[in-house]
């Protein structure tokens, strides 16, 4: 099996390859900011045929070349339908205040004219991804957006994993998602959390930002996650990490 993954962008958002091995098919998972170049050098490198993009949620960093990858190797884009909007606006998931910023601080001045993919596709809850001979099965997590998704994929490698999920900004390596803003929401990321976090402890967690991680080591060692997996989060403060 192949992973591969690189940071695009200013704000380092992984972007993944998943497929059977190389020179096989595959799909692409979260063609952010500035990923363009580098999904051609893999693609290159590995000699991939990308099959499929999976988008996990509609924030600017994970999908702001999804409709150019989707263009140039003619393959659909999987993404929730509530942040399918995103893909046409992806200024929309920010206030214009945290839009002004970022436009002046890494330089965002001529944002792109973006449209939808070709081919858009509904990542629903529970529905099954057949791509590259690869089965991605979908957990809707809002809380960070309304349609965030996780995508699981049997793990058929020599590490002693079950599964890898692509968890994108729902849950980091120490940390969860911000639910400060827009279609954030904190009792739906509590209740997010206490679902995914019954999944067995060897299931590989990929996140959007930073390094890899398990459903054990966070279950164990999350703060977040001990806070608000197992306990109502009525009362409770926003998360963690990123955009």
């Amino acid at each position: 099996m192949l992973i591969a993954a690189f940071p695009a962008g200013p704000l380092a958002a992984n972007c993944y390859f998943v497929g059977r091995g190389p020179g096989a098919e595959c799909v692409i998972v979260d063609p952010g900011m500035d990923s363009l170049t580098g999904i051609r050098n893999v693609v290159s490198e590995q000699n991939l045929t990308p099959v499929a993009v999976l988008v996990t949620h509609g924030h600017f960093d994970h999908m702001w070349q999804a409709a150019d990858v989707a263009a140039e190797y003619d393959v659909p884009v999987w993404i929730h339908p509530a942040d399918r909007h995103l893909l046409a606006d992806p200024m929309a998931a920010i206030s214009s205040e945290s839009a002004s910023m970022l436009r002046a601080q890494f330089g965002l001045d001529d944002v792109p004219e973006f449209h939808e993919p070709a081919d858009v596709r509904d990542a629903t809850d529970g529905a099954v991804i057949e791509a590259a001979g690869l089965r991605f099965t979908v957990d809707h997590v809002p809380g960070h957006t309304p349609g965030t998704v996780v995508y699981r994929v049997d793990y058929t490698g020599d590490e002693p994993i079950s599964q890898v999920a692509f968890t994108g900004d729902f849950l980091f390596a120490g940390s969860i998602g911000r639910t400060d803003l827009v279609g954030g929401d904190m009792d739906e990321m509590a209740a997010s959390l206490r679902s995914f976090m019954g999944l067995p402890d060897d299931v590989a967690v990929l996140p959007g930002h930073g390094g890899q991680s398990s459903i054990g080591r966070e279950r164990a060692t999350n703060p977040f996650v001990e806070l608000y997996a197992s306990s109502d989060a009525q009362d409770a403060s926003t998360g963690g990490e990123d955009a």
